[in-house]
């Protein structure tokens, strides 16, 4: 059987990653390794100034007092016996769509497993609210199962969203593009109670643009949306515009 690891970045005790990695038992060899606390938004950060703390929960269990992405390397290059073929990681209570994986630890752990050559999923269920996570862990495990039949290859980074409704009601996949949410009154101000301001990030619930092929759209229509990522970077158009206006440097500058 292959080796899977699990992670996320609501935290080791977080109901999402227990039934995703039961969900995963059946399909290969199954070992934890997570944050010991919520590290929800921390985006692909890394732990370089301080030591990390890993705790053996039990064989195939460890947290680490670090984030999604120091979990992922330590469990790659220090504590699994075995190169995993699969990284999983959720299943996140809250949806990651559209331009929200740029923040998601738990779209930062897959993709740190794809920068280490290892086929990685995302996979979060679409709601802040109550959460029933059998749905979306058979969503988990049918998809991987088909994917790994399929094979995947190493560059393979994967962001599911699973709307939140019962089993029978989903509708299907689709194969989505990243949204584009419309953000309002980001910043909340308020005072403590010795007059002194501080601020809250957040405000009223975002929206989205309309966009049939969106994520957000899949996800809001009943079906699992199936996003690939890609980490290149490069705007190659503004490449092309950059040196048709033939950048010097200018010599008579102070």
């Amino acid at each position: 059987m292959i080796d899977i690891l699990v992670t996320n970045d609501d935290g080791i005790h977080a109901e999402g990653i227990r039934a995703l990695a039961k969900a995963m038992e059946p399909l290969g060899n199954v070992t934890i390794m997570a944050p010991d606390r919520e590290q929800s938004a921390t985006s692909h950060a890394l732990t370089l100034h301080r030591p990390l703390r890993v705790r053996r929960i039990s064989e195939r269990e460890l947290s680490v007092d670090g984030t999604p992405t120091d979990a992922v390397l330590l469990g790659v290059h220090a504590f699994l016996k075995e190169r995993p073929a699969l990284v999983v990681s959720g299943i996140n209570h809250g949806p990651n769509m559209g331009n929200d994986v740029l923040y998601s630890g738990t779209v930062a752990a897959a993709s740190e497993g794809t920068f280490l050559g290892i086929p990685s999923i995302a996979i979060s269920l679409a709601t802040w609210g109550p959460a029933d996570f059998g749905p979306p862990a058979r969503v988990a495990r049918s998809l991987v199962r088909n994917l790994l039949r399929r094979g995947l290859p190493a560059t393979t980074c994967l962001n599911v969203n699973v709307p939140p409704i019962p089993w029978e009601e989903i509708r299907g996949v689709r194969v989505t593009r990243l949204g584009k949410r419309i953000y309002r009154d980001v910043i909340v101000e308020k005072t403590d109670p010795r007059g002194k301001l501080y601020y809250w990030i957040g405000g009223e619930e975002p929206t989205w643009e309309n966009d049939d092929s969106s994520d957000f759209t899949a996800v809001e229509r009943g079906y699992v949306s199936v996003t690939p990522i890609t980490f290149e970077l490069t705007d190659y158009k503004e490449i092309v515009d950059l040196e048709a206006k033939g950048l010097s440097l200018d010599e008579s500058a102070t």
